[in-house]
């Protein structure tokens, strides 16, 4: 029973990232068909449904599904972190950018089942203030888990770190260590009476423009 029960939850969930993908590549064709002349940055990344403004980077960040299918991270376009890229785990998946060049400092799955706290807590106090930091759950990032560590979230921007349980599908994106408020965080709660996938909710995913430089 368990077998067919975790079948249809596995391809329903590869459908849906596979769906994902070719979105992302389909409005990008669409557009290009439509005006071959145009620069590419008239075309809107990681599947927004518009250019971003200058000084902004596009991003989309979506949570794992159960224990199965892992996260996904877009940034300006580019998948940086995903399941078929075979860079994620279970636990917190982040990706530290420098929003100013716009590179990828460095990406990480932080396990949060077998990982040593001081590792992670370690990990996550190496963060450079200013930095952009996104960041995916899967499967579950409480066990080890800490108040040190979600206090460095929330001085990154995050409130709804401090809420966070066990097994709830989050995503964030702040910026390390300004306290200035996320407008890019979801929690899906894990709750059994509303659980889409046995004992886990349902994926979560933010998208938008991010301002790509920080100012004191």
């Amino acid at each position: 029973l368990l077998l067919t029960a975790v079948l249809p939850l596995a391809a329903v969930i590869i459908v849906l990232l596979i769906t994902w993908g070719i979105s992302i590549n389909s409005s990008v064709a669409q557009e290009r068909e439509r005006n071959p002349l145009a620069p590419t940055t008239s075309v809107p990344k990681c599947s927004l449904s518009r250019v971003c403004p200058p000084n902004h980077i596009a991003l989309r960040i979506r949570s794992g599904a159960a224990d199965i299918v892992g996260p996904t991270v877009c940034f300006d376009g580019k998948i940086i972190m995903s399941h078929a890229l075979n860079n994620v785990g279970p636990g917190l998946n982040i990706a530290v950018i420098n929003g100013e060049t716009g590179v990828v400092e460095k990406s990480a799955c932080l396990n949060m089942k077998t990982g040593d706290p001081k590792d992670i807590l370690a990990h996550l106090k190496k963060i450079k203030r200013g930095m952009i930091v996104l960041v995916a759950s899967f499967d579950d990032v409480t066990q080890k888990m800490t108040n040190e560590m979600r206090e460095i979230f929330s001085e990154m921007g995050s409130t709804l770190i401090r809420s966070v349980k066990r097994r709830d599908s989050w995503v964030f994106a702040g910026r390390a260590g300004t306290k200035i408020k996320s407008l890019f965080e979801k929690q899906a709660v894990n709750d059994e009476k509303n659980n889409i996938y046995g004992g886990w909710p349902e994926m979560v995913e933010v998208g938008g423009c991010f301002p790509r430089a920080f100012s004191d």
